[in-house]
């Protein structure tokens, strides 16, 4: 049999690394959004490009990556697909160090420095379908396409380990600890973007001791405790301790010494570099050669991390981005923690429903002030019932919805307390017992929040929808029907958009078998490495579950965060090739088998896997996320003030201002961030081409700790003119304050009135076309509103401010994305004029959650002639559940207009905005919705009843199919759907309401049959 020398071997191993690099990135970068995605990728991009600042904990090295792969664009327009190649190549290059890595594992088998045709080939096999599969992956795809952190932060993960690997190699040669050198400074950068390397720590510490000592149970345990200590010490120790030391520098030099700001962070920066280097040159004068390690690998890690410095430079110069302004070591510290993401319990703390019994100041948080740093606030220490704390707390939030989910998963009956309450009455409160918290973090948690991750990537994926539990949503499939059936209901009855839903993907547990089958053979063959990438698994998994402690309903899906672990069980992929191999080679033990054994695993687990990934996961041609933006800052007049509050409804706004320049007249002000001081000062500067908002408040009015929240009494019975309230709730005589409900001790401004008005002057709101003529007569001679809340947060304040120094000046817009909770009772002065409501002075009523009346002139311009819609009714582009719901928001609006445009009898011009909407959001790539009917039924309005009866078939067939699947569900999934059931009846009945009123002939008789069979035994 031929034989391979270990410099041969090599030169393959290296080449077919090499090979897999150019596949991974040939797809990335055929599949790479061509603009910048949903969530944060748009202001990633935009701090990247300009170098600003973007929310904690910053991520400032990928920043400065992206700032270089950017400065290649050609076009502002060609920026985010040079950021996004970075996430492309970030993640090729993960995928060749995975390569090297399993390859090496895999060589480990045989121990030998020669090998036979056979071993080169299931060697290098296994390197080739474990780096594939995991490059066909749903996690690690999804993140390879777009500008997020996630993806380069897999390069340092991967790239750590595999440098540990190389150290084992050479570990007794004289300069391997070059390697540990190394790994040390790009664990220091991988803290630049995004701290989830760090978790590579402890596997890195069990390489090293098996490697350097003989195993034994107690020297495990020592060696898995100082890793732990390790990890610790980065985490504590070096990212917020010398921030922390840092600043008590610094505030000793400016308060205590009289020195310019900064002079104690300079001192402290220049005797830690001292330091360092003393450390190094003493160590290696005394041979201290573990010492002298310890030393560089220290340094090192903190010349990594001193890219935080570019956040506070950055920060200083004022950017127009620039999140919680750390441009200084106390700010700095806060945006390191954090801290406006508040905390939660890890290892003992208060359960859901605890008393909170005492409230402590904590420590100060500092500002700088006339040459000093002054104390602005304190962050408070809660103290809790310490009947209603435990060990382990994993049910923690006091959200309603949380506490009803919690109670759903851990089949709650709880442990009776009794208590006194504020009134001296006695109450019995149920609390989650030991167990039940144990049963939500195993059911929730760690099943639902981790383990159906897990499987999406190596056994299937329902679909795109975001799950909370049911059967119909976000789930792991098989494409096994009786593993499938068993737990989601009949699969092979699916309505026709579920079915072919593109995120629906069925890989036959090929790949997870496979991984089992390499987890056991890494078991038997090398138990050493096994452990070490078990350690890895975990740590990037379950320990990051517990680190977690999630609560129910989360934004998004997370599954993102464990890409780590489903790294490690890649490795086991790969080395599953040899393990199939080990059950086929009774049969022929020859090369032709191992070559047979591998093309089956490529066939099975990889290509399989890109065949049913590739059109959930190619974005190549899809524009949605910067078309919404465009259309949002479309639908305002010049120079307006546009209210956001979400991540979807502001980043792409900044990415389209910062990065391509566009309406920058307009201010987007997100009211989330507007109740933060550093948020507010950075309004009250200009923007380019957008100038400051004439706020009345200064700074000590609003800074940290101060009017976070005003009390709203209903104490005079009578409205008051929204300036001299807004003037009172900012006046700091203890006339202006009432005892705190939360703290007696302290007071707080408060409103005297649930009742604001606002006096018009209709000649001004005409001069300064704040209305057009048509609308003139509606305006009304003074705005007043009751506010139905008991406190007024920092973002009703700012926009009552605001409302009251603008003086009909510069327009003032809602995006109709924004949460009504956030409107102040201001809704029935909207006017809509696209994607956004304008404040205007005239009153209209709000029906069915539509807000305002609508603008039709304005709005039809922009709709018509100014909307950009080029993505989704393309059949090839993927509209995950995020996109969907920005499409669906599309369908609201053109609703409106065209029965807007009807009641004022433009019944052609809303057949026109009718026709354009389906032609461009067509049913056959974005299903029919709730806001659908109102489509129909203006076609049935405007008289085209052709079109009207087509859509509401489609739209019937559509609910027919979904009742028909529910219906055949066994009973025990029929509760977990019954408000699909519900809502869809609901639909055919409005369907017939219309059919009914308008066409009256064969559909309504196919409604009638429709609804039929459901109206005795719908589920009640």
């Amino acid at each position: 049999m031929q034989t391979i020398t270990n410099k041969k071997y090599q030169l393959i191993n290296n080449l077919a690394g090499w090979i897999t690099f150019i596949i991974a990135s040939a797809v990335y970068l055929l599949t790479i959004e061509p603009t910048a995605s949903f969530w944060d990728c748009g202001e990633f991009i935009a701090s990247g490009f300009k170098l600003e600042v973007g929310h904690p904990p910053g991520a400032p090295f990928f920043m400065l990556l992206v700032r270089f792969f950017t400065m290649f664009a050609p076009s502002n327009e060609m920026v985010p697909v040079f950021a996004n190649a970075l996430s492309a190549f970030a993640s090729s290059f993960t995928i060749l160090f995975l390569f090297w890595s399993i390859t090496h594992l895999a060589k480990k088998f045989w121990g030998e420095t020669e090998f036979d045709l056979k071993k080169v080939i299931l060697i290098v096999g296994s390197g080739l379908v474990g780096a594939l599969a995991y490059t066909f992956s749903d996690t690690f795809w999804f993140s390879a396409v777009e500008g997020e952190v996630y993806a380069t932060s897999s390069l340092f993960t991967a790239l750590v380990f595999w440098a540990i690997l190389k150290w084992e190699n050479e570990a007794n040669e004289p300069y391997a600890n070059r390697w540990i050198i190394l790994i040390a400074y790009l664990m220091g950068l991988s803290i630049g973007v995004h701290l989830l390397n760090l978790l590579a720590i402890p596997a890195i510490v069990m390489v090293y001791y098996f490697k350097k000592y003989q195993p034994t149970p107690k020297g495990i345990i020592v060696a898995l405790l100082l890793s732990g200590v390790l990890l610790l010490s980065v985490m504590y120790g070096i990212i917020h301790g010398a921030i922390t030391i840092a600043s008590k520098f610094e505030l000793l030099f400016v308060n205590g010494f009289g020195l310019p700001y900064n002079s104690g962070l300079l001192f402290f920066c220049a005797a830690i570099t001292a330091l360092v280097v003393w450390g190094i040159i003493y160590t290696r004068k005394h041979q201290r050669v573990v010492l002298n390690t310890i030393v560089t690998a220290f340094g090192v890690i903190l010349l990594g991390y001193s890219t935080y410095g570019v956040i506070v430079i950055r920060s200083s110069a004022n950017p127009p981005m620039d999140q919680n302004s750390p441009d200084n070591m106390f700010s700095l510290l806060y945006y390191l923690n954090r801290e406006q993401y508040g905390d939660r319990p890890l290892i003992h703390g208060q359960q859901f429903n605890a008393p909170l019994v005492d409230r402590t100041e904590g420590k100060p948080f500092y500002i700088p002030k006339n040459g000093k740093y002054e104390i602005a606030s304190y962050r408070y220490n809660y103290k809790y019932d310490e009947r209603f704390t435990t060990l382990f707390p994993r049910m923690h939030s006091s959200d309603p919805n949380h506490i009803r989910t919690y109670k759903s998963w851990s089949n709650f009956k709880g442990k009776p307390i009794r208590l006194t309450n504020h009134n001296g009455e006695v109450e019995t409160r149920y609390i989650p017992t030991f167990g039940e918290n144990l049963k939500f973090f195993f059911s929730y948690q760690v099943g639902h929040m981790y383990w159906r991750y897990f499987m999406w990537n190596f056994a299937g994926r329902q679909n795109d929808i975001q799950g909370h539990g049911d059967i119909l949503h976000g789930n792991w499939i098989s494409g096994i029907p009786f593993i499938d059936d068993a737990r989601l209901g009949p699969q092979d009855n699916l309505p026709a958009h579920m079915k072919d839903n593109k995120a629906k993907n069925k890989y036959y547990m090929l790949p997870f078998i496979l991984g089992v089958l390499g987890l056991a053979i890494h078991y038997m063959r090398n138990r050493k490495d096994f452990w070490v990438v078990m350690l890895l698994f975990i740590l990037t998994g379950i320990a990051i579950v517990v680190y977690l402690n999630q609560a129910p309903y989360q934004p998004r899906e997370r599954d993102y965060a464990y890409a780590g672990s489903f790294y490690a069980f890649a490795i086991w992929i790969g080395l599953g090739v040899i393990g199939l191999y080990e059950l086929l080679r009774k049969l022929w033990d020859h090369q032709i088998m191992a070559t047979g054994t591998v093309a089956i695993s490529m066939l099975g687990v990889p290509v399989l896997m890109a065949s049913e990934n590739w059109d959930d996961h190619d974005r190549s041609d899809r524009y949605i996320s910067i078309d919404f933006a465009y259309n949002m800052l479309n639908s305002c007049e010049p120079n307006a003030i546009l209210f956001t509050y979400g991540d979807n409804d502001t980043f792409p706004l900044w990415y389209a201002q910062e990065v391509e320049g566009y309406r920058t007249d307009v201010r987007v002000s997100n009211l989330s961030y507007i109740r933060a001081d550093w948020y507010i000062d950075q309004m009250k500067r200009k923007a380019y081409n957008s100038e400051p908002l004439p706020l009345r408040m200064e700074h000590s009015k609003y800074v940290t700790g101060v009017r976070e929240a005003v009390m709203v009494i209903d104490r005079i019975k009578r409205p008051i003119e929204l300036n001299q309230a807004v003037d009172f709730m900012l006046m700091d005589e203890d006339g202006a304050k009432i005892p705190s409900p939360f703290d007696p001790s302290e007071k707080i401004n408060y409103l005297p009135s649930k009742s604001l008005y606002l006096p018009i002057n209709k000649e001004e709101i005409m001069a300064k076309g704040v209305v057009s003529e048509r609308y003139k007569h509606l305006i009304v001679d003074t705005m007043q509103w009751t506010l139905s809340k008991n406190v007024l947060l920092k973002d009703g304040l700012s926009v009552f401010d605001l409302l009251g120094t603008n003086k009909w000046e510069r327009p003032i817009y809602y995006g109709i994305t924004v949460s009504s909770e956030t409107y102040q009772n201001l809704d029935k002065f909207f006017m809509l004029e696209g994607m956004a409501y304008r404040i205007v002075p005239i009153e209209s009523k709000s029906e069915r959650g539509s807000y305002g009346m609508v603008n039709t002139d304005a709005m039809y311009d922009v709709i018509m002639n100014k909307f950009q819609i080029r993505s989704v009714s393309n059949p090839n582009v993927y509209i995950d559940e995020n996109s969907g719901r920005i499409v669906s928001n599309y369908r609201n609006v053109y609703g409106r207009l065209a029965n807007a445009l009807i009641d004022e009898g433009k019944k052609d011009s809303a057949v026109a905005v009718l026709n354009r909407c389906f032609e461009l959001i067509p049913p056959s790539t974005m299903k029919y919705n709730y806001f659908t009917l109102s489509l129909i039924d203006a076609y049935y309005r405007a008289g085209d009843i052709d079109h009207g009866v087509e859509k509401s078939r489609e739209y019937m067939e559509q609910c027919n199919a979904e009742l028909r699947f529910f219906t055949a569900l066994p009973d025990a999934m029929i509760g977990s759907v019954r408000n699909d059931v519900q809502l869809n009846l609901a639909i055919l009945q409005e369907l017939y309401k219309m059919a009914a009123t308008y066409e009256r002939s064969t559909h309504l008789e196919e409604l009638t049959s429709a609804l039929m069979p459901y109206m005795a035994n719908s589920p009640n």
